[in-house]
């Protein structure tokens, strides 16, 4: 089966997830990805150790379907290889400091320099331009500086996301812009500089708050697990775990009401619209804890399913390893890993497509596993590599 983006060459020198994930979903869709990390492992190899030489599980998701090239871009030696390999790429992916890239060769008018139409993916924390242009940061920085994090938790104490949503939302606009500026590439034959950054995703998936927040005044605050434009929509404890009600619009609240057996919510003009529900929501939510606080989890479920309310159970990370609608979607794909003990469930390309899937080809390479042979492609020969290595550049 032909692959979207096969006979394309990516090199990753992305570090922890916003880059590295950037070309995995490139990778799923059939492209040729060369992951370049340091000589000893990049520091994103090593997070939450799961096998013997202590190669991480985030590491396992974000390396599939990737060589692993090591190399010192820093040294006169590493600089010249990196010439190479971008002769034979179509996509550089890097989220590192402009200083650096520059250091590294990878800025892109050195990489024009080298192949005109390169296409060079940056991501950066708060993107190039601005005060903030130099300044680093993580995930949490992108939830902070949203809104996103004062409003989660409550009033008293802001919560960080456990998820790492602001990276994975940045690698997958990372990548629909790298697959754009491919596209257009195909019809003007010219390369170009793609930009995402934690900030901007942060800012995207917040921008119905702050319109709402710049058009009327609301000085929203925390609410915990509480919706606050529509409900009921909020967590409850049931008698042996939690549960998650998502309820928006009319008709599901009139679902709601009739569950409950009650009328007079659909009379009250406190609950007349998904506005006033929310700004009411603590009683709709008070309602409903003390009907799930009689129930167990499965119970409360089913009667919501039967009524056809948007709910879900609350579950551990090892009650999500045995869900039965991921076993019957085949979502995790079992692969094995020199050093773990049992095969690693990753989480297969999120989109479907229906002609032309992306797909997990292979595992996540070893450190450095591929070097001898991607060097030996560029025209090194055995003396050379071997004397590379010795220098540390490879």
């Amino acid at each position: 089966m032909s692959k979207v983006l096969q006979g394309i060459r990516v090199l990753d020198f992305g570090r922890y997830i916003a880059g590295p994930y950037c070309a995995t979903l490139l990778g799923d869709m059939g492209a040729e990805v060369i992951r370049i990390e340091k000589v000893d492992g990049s520091e994103d190899r090593f997070l939450s150790p799961v096998t013997e030489d202590g190669d991480g599980a985030l590491f396992l998701q974000i390396a599939r379907n990737k060589q692993s090239m090591t190399l010192n871009p820093m040294k006169p030696e590493g600089r010249e290889i990196v010439k190479k390999l971008v002769a034979t790429a179509d996509v550089v992916v890097a989220n590192l400091p402009p200083d650096t890239l520059r250091a590294m060769g990878l800025d892109y008018d050195s990489l024009c320099a080298v192949k005109p139409d390169i296409i060079l993916t940056m991501i950066s924390a708060f993107g190039q331009g601005g005060p903030y242009a130099n300044r680093v940061g993580f995930d949490g920085l992108g939830q902070a500086m949203s809104g996103s994090m004062y409003l989660t938790g409550t009033p008293e104490q802001p919560v960080r996301a456990w998820a790492p949503f602001i990276d994975f939302g940045t690698a997958s606009f990372s990548a629909f812009g790298t697959m754009a500026a491919l596209f257009e590439r195909s019809k003007t034959g010219k390369g170009q500089i793609v930009e995402g950054s934690l900030f901007n995703t942060g800012l995207t998936m917040m921008n119905g708050t702050l319109i709402e927040q710049h058009a009327i005044r609301r000085d929203r605050v925390a609410s915990l697990n509480r919706a606050q434009t529509a409900a009921p929509a909020d967590t409850f404890r049931t008698q042996d775990g939690w549960v998650l009600v998502q309820s928006i619009g009319g008709p599901l609240f009139k679902r709601w009401a009739d569950l409950m057996g009650e009328d007079h919510w659909l009379e009250d003009p406190c609950f007349k619209d998904d506005i006033s529900r929310g700004d009411n929501g603590h009683l709709i939510s008070d309602r409903l804890a003390r009907w799930c606080a009689e129930r167990t989890s499965e119970e409360a479920l089913a009667a919501m399913e039967e009524a056809r309310l948007p709910a879900g159970p609350v579950l551990s990370p090892r009650e999500v390893l045995e869900d039965p609608h991921i076993a019957a979607k085949g979502l995790f794909q079992a692969t094995e890993y020199p050093g773990l003990d049992r095969p690693a469930p990753l989480m297969k390309t999120p989109v479907e497509l229906s002609e032309t899937p992306g797909e997990i080809r292979s595992r996540p390479p070893t450190l450095g596993e591929h070097t001898d042979r991607i060097m030996g492609e560029l025209g090194y020969s055995t003396r050379q590599i071997t004397a590379l290595r010795k220098q540390r550049v490879i």
